[in-house]
């Protein structure tokens, strides 16, 4: 399982907003991209596609970030 969360500021709100994604693997071998997006400490929204292989999981993961820090998003240095 691999997962990048990142962050971006809100200026008119104390409580910045989130988005994840997340690439795993199912029960049926397929390969899953989840996404969650949100305003911290309120509920969230959530997405998973599936993948037959983790090379197109990963590209379309990849995407999905990309598009996340072209709109303001940055990266969290969580370990």
């Amino acid at each position: 399982m691999t997962s990048c969360l990142l962050y971006r500021p809100t200026p008119q709100s104390f409580r910045p907003r989130y988005y994840r994604v997340e690439i795993a693997m199912n029960l049926l071998e397929e390969v899953s991209v989840m996404r969650e997006w949100g305003i911290s400490g309120g509920k969230g929204q959530s997405r998973i596609d599936l993948f037959g292989n983790l090379r197109q999981a990963s590209e379309q993961a990849d995407r999905l970030r990309n598009a996340a820090l072209k709109r303001g998003y940055h990266r969290t240095d969580a370990a």
